[in-house]
């Protein structure tokens, strides 16, 4: 619920800046006293017609996925793309609507500024919906199993990050003298699995090692309709990049060797 009402505040905000942008770049480019050859109100109306595909294009480009950090460029290259998009609907909607755009310059003010608003917009309220997430209860209390360096490098990053995954509850196969992992409480070995995921309501089951345990872990994240996810590090991938991809429809985890600019576009 918490999740869903922040979705739908970001979704709306998001709008809002969008037009603040458009109407900022109309400032810039035509002054405060508003033209009368070039209406303020057909300018709002084009961009509100460009809102819905613009939203589109963010969507579908999952910027706004829950794991998704804002400040990266990639998020910043997605919102530029949505940004492009936008614009030329905007043209367009308004050469159909109102005839021909008189000003190609505000066009160029409108796409900058849309895209610099949102990507300040978006690390902002990132954040926002980090810190909302983790709040107690967590949103997305998060169970690791096994101890390694890997999942402890792991559990680091999670909890310095901020991420909307709050680990919440260690186990390992092994068992471990440690209590604790960065604050996250070690709960024992996995006899005590269908305990913790029950107790703790988990939804996020991280699987850090020994690969022999995946379809019990596994088949208890069915039954408890929980997330699983596995570090590449449990399948002896430990130092190199790799990737999910599909291969005729099917999904594989691809490992290239070294690669230049070029392959990395069209490899």
């Amino acid at each position: 619920m918490r999740r869903s009402a922040l979705l739908v505040i970001w979704l709306i905000t998001d709008v809002v800046v969008f037009l603040a942008a458009y109407a900022c770049a109309y400032v810039l480019r035509v002054g405060l006293i508003f033209s009368t050859d070039f209406p303020l109100d057909h300018f709002l109306v084009a961009a509100l017609v460009a809102v819905p595909v613009w939203l589109a294009a963010l969507i579908t480009s999952r910027t706004f996925a829950l794991t998704r950090r804002q400040r990266e460029l990639r998020s910043a290259a997605y919102i530029l793309y949505a940004c492009m998009v936008g614009a030329a609907v905007f043209a367009l909607s308004y050469y159909f609507l109102f005839g021909q755009f008189f000003s190609r310059l505000l066009l160029v003010f409108a796409f900058l500024l849309s895209a610099i608003f949102t990507w300040a917009w978006h690390i902002a309220f990132g954040a926002i919906q980090r810190f909302a997430l983790r709040a107690n209860p967590p949103v997305y209390p998060t169970l690791i199993v096994g101890v390694t360096r890997e999942s402890t490098a792991l559990i680091h990053t999670l909890q310095s990050g901020r991420s909307p995954l709050k680990p919440v509850a260690v186990l390992d196969a092994r068992g471990t003298k440690q209590t604790s992992i960065h604050g996250v409480p070690v709960r024992g070995k996995l006899n005590k699995l269908d305990e913790t995921l029950r107790d703790h309501r988990i939804t996020h089951l991280i699987h850090c090692s020994d690969l022999e345990h995946s379809l019990n872990l596994l088949s208890a994240c069915r039954n408890h309709h929980i997330t699983y996810m596995l570090l590449p590090s449990v399948l002896g991938i430990i130092g190199v990049q790799e990737s999910m991809e599909t291969l005729e429809g099917q999904p594989v985890t691809v490992v290239r060797p070294r690669r230049g600019i070029a392959q990395w576009f069209f490899g």
